[in-house]
């Protein structure tokens, strides 16, 4: 007779001889990456941009599931519970993996243990505009407007922990304000209120609001990546023009679920890397609005959410945000 031991032994490798071997034929059948926002963002498109060419990559279809709502929560925890087979991914902003679970006590994942970083798609910088109407023309001049104007000055975003809402949050912080901010359910019904000057000034993302700028129905006074962007190289930064160090990007990372296997992660880093390094999809990218990241293998992804966790937890706690 066969012993239990024996007999879990034998079940254990068989069971590592099936994942092997599903390891090596990935994909072998149509996959798909979960997006936790509406149709139409710079989230949506950056995914849709990479199941197109992960269709062409596999020979297998790629398909884009949009599951809005909580902040992208919903979606981050479908994924969170997936088959950990490579076949479901998530293609994800900073609010749902970073701030987030800083914000909401009751997230039903954790973003440190339940998820396989892979690498980061894109990057969005956002641009500082004000209605036509203020009288901004730089951002020198918009600190000293603000420092005057704090008790009647407010900002919208398109939700309570949004980029854009943190971009705000860090503003204040920095500058010593306490600007009051206005949370719309989208970023869009947030820009449609400033067009039409109900409120003077967002950090928006740039695919969004850019065309309105350069109609002049919106003035840009700043951008806020790092360093001055390709995708407007006219543009000072709000770190150049008085914030060293200010930068609030909207990065969108891959994920998979955590116990996927490493061969099928490694593959999938492979091939997303190689489609991200073409140059047809970088122009495609870029004429969507979307800078390429380096961050871009697990280990720097991995680091990168650690550190950008601590960085808005700072924030957070000094701005004293609380979820709705």
């Amino acid at each position: 007779m066969v012993s239990k031991m024996t007999f879990f032994a034998l079940t254990l490798f068989s069971c590592l001889g099936i994942l092997q071997a599903n390891a090596q034929n990935f994909p072998s059948h149509s996959a798909k990456i979960i997006v936790g926002f509406a149709p139409g963002g710079a989230t949506d498109v950056m995914a849709r941009l990479l199941a197109q060419d992960l269709t062409r990559l596999w020979g297998q279809q790629v398909v884009v599931d949009n599951r809005p709502g909580a902040s992208g929560m919903i979606g981050a925890d479908a994924v969170a519970k997936a088959p950990a087979d490579g076949y479901t991914l998530l293609v994800s902003p900073q609010t749902s993996i970073v701030v987030a679970p800083l914000l909401i006590k009751k997230i039903t994942y954790d973003p440190l243990k339940d998820f396989y970083d892979l690498l980061v798609v894109g990057s969005t910088p956002q641009l500082m505009v004000v209605h036509p109407s203020i009288p901004i023309k730089n951002f020198k001049e918009f600190v000293q407007f603000a420092h005057l104007n704090e008790k009647h000055l407010s900002f919208g975003s398109g939700g309570i922990g949004s980029s854009p809402h943190m971009a705000g949050e860090l503003l204040n912080n920095s500058l010593h304000l306490r600007l009051t901010h206005i949370p719309y359910k989208g970023e869009n019904l947030g820009v449609t209120d400033l067009l039409g000057g109900q409120i003077p000034f967002m950090f928006v993302n740039f695919p969004v609001i850019i065309e309105h700028v350069k109609a002049h129905k919106l003035r840009a006074i700043a951008i806020t990546s790092l360093a001055r962007s390709a995708l407007a190289p006219e543009l000072p930064t709000v770190a150049e023009s008085g914030i060293a160090g200010f930068d609030s990007a909207t990065w969108n990372g891959l994920y998979a679920p955590a116990s996927t296997p490493r061969e099928i992660t490694q593959r999938i880093f492979n091939d997303v890397s190689k489609s991200l390094s073409t140059p047809e999809m970088k122009d495609r990218l870029f004429k969507q609005g979307i800078d390429t990241s380096p961050q871009n293998s697990p280990e720097k992804h991995s680091a990168y959410v650690k550190s950008e966790i601590a960085r808005w937890a700072s924030v957070i706690k000094t701005a004293g945000i609380k979820a709705e």
